[in-house]
């Protein structure tokens, strides 16, 4: 699959019942059409949502597509980065992608460490936590390795390169750069760069920054929000929290919570395909970079591999959205969880990926899944 190709300027007008979203940009490789749809928000703060299909989180896509994404926003750090170098991966919805970044530089780099924010309290030393104002659920956490050497990478990096899906205003990433600086660990930090697959901040890091920063996406531009004050603002459910409850999560942090310096493909290591099987992959949450590396596996096995997530982000049905499943989470919090445009499809089989055991699992979204697939399977990482 390839979706790159010349497209100088661009412009498209979306409404929605809560108003009209405008956004334009000045040069990039790829349309926006290939990239992303716009939905609404169940969330007053924010209205509406860049949904990336190339991102597997609510929408479901190959691997092999998403792979061709981490390559291309690679490739568009070669010559940026002084080692060594922190990688960020934002909760939930960048954690693959920052991993799938780091994936592909990590090969040509001596001294690199990627992290993960995280709403899911580990088992560590937590190193700062700091706030996404707009989001469903506002409060990030940072976990400091307990392995010296990624100790040492970090505490001399040069280079930190934070990745998020998108960036709408920035204020998320200067969020973070305050809290990290406040720590006095990162004293060496020569650089910062960001990563997004869109970024319509409008360069507002780089002039609230003493270092100097990078941006890097596959499309920038700017972006008009126009509210129809007619609308009733939308309802969204209790689903900012941050905590942990009874239900176990696996003490295999080795993927991002705790810090990472190689990846390692362990996740149902067993698992075999029939040739053209059509199968979806679910990660779930934060828990996505093990998952996506099984699809990815088994869509190199000859299987017809589509990759999705789990997710706490509450969007309205409607333009991107086709379908929506609702249950309430497996790490016993309580809070609503979504699948997204899964509903209206068919598998051949599921498999879906948790950190958690087996039986937390909603039996509500086993339920809905046995109508979209004969075969549900349950890929526990405990």
């Amino acid at each position: 699959m390839n979706i790159s190709s010349k497209h100088q300027f661009q412009a498209s007008t979306y409404t929605l019942p809560a108003g009209t979203l405008k956004i334009t940009c000045n040069q990039t490789d790829h349309s926006f059409a290939a990239l992303f749809d716009i939905a609404q928000r169940r969330n007053p703060r924010r209205s509406f949502l860049f949904v990336s299909k190339v991102l597997g989180r609510h929408i479901p896509v190959a691997p092999s597509a998403m792979r061709q994404i981490y390559q291309q926003l690679a490739g568009k750090l070669d010559n940026l980065i002084t080692e060594p170098v922190l990688f960020i991966g934002l909760a939930e919805t960048a954690v693959g992608l920052g991993a799938g970044i780091f994936d592909v530089m990590q090969p040509q780099l001596q001294s690199s460490v990627y992290l993960t924010s995280t709403r899911h309290p580990v088992n560590g030393h937590l190193w700062c936590s700091f706030q996404e104002e707009h989001s469903h659920a506002t409060e990030h956490l940072i976990y400091f390795p307990s392995d010296k050497l990624m100790q040492q990478h970090i505490e001399n990096a040069h280079t930190i390169v934070l990745v998020d899906d998108e960036a709408t205003t920035g204020k998320t990433f200067q969020n973070l750069l305050q809290a990290i600086q406040k720590t006095r660990i990162l004293n060496k930090l020569q650089k910062i760069i960001t990563v997004t697959l869109t970024d319509w901040s409008n360069n507002a890091l780089q002039q609230n920054s003493e270092l100097p920063v990078h941006a890097v996406s596959l499309i920038s531009g700017q972006w008009q929000w126009l509210p129809n004050l007619q609308a009733s603002m939308p309802s969204m459910p209790h689903i900012n929290i941050t905590a942990r409850k009874s239900i176990p999560i696996s003490n295999n942090q080795s993927w991002g919570r705790l810090g990472m310096m190689k990846s390692t493909d362990s996740l149902g290591l067993e698992l075999t395909v029939r040739p053209d099987e059509k199968i979806l992959v679910l990660g779930s949450g934060e828990f996505v970079w093990l998952p996506f590396l099984l699809a990815e596996r088994l869509e190199a096995q000859g299987a017809q591999v589509s990759y999705s997530s789990i997710s706490r982000s509450p969007i309205a049905k409607g333009l991107a959205i086709q379908s929506v499943i609702a249950f309430t989470d497996n790490y016993g919090l309580g809070i609503p969880n979504f699948v997204y445009n899964i509903a209206h499809q068919k598998f051949d089989r599921i498999l879906l990926c948790i950190e958690t055991p087996p039986d937390s699992v909603d039996p509500l979204l086993l339920k809905a899944l046995d109508k979209i697939a004969p075969r549900t399977e349950i890929i526990s990482y405990v």
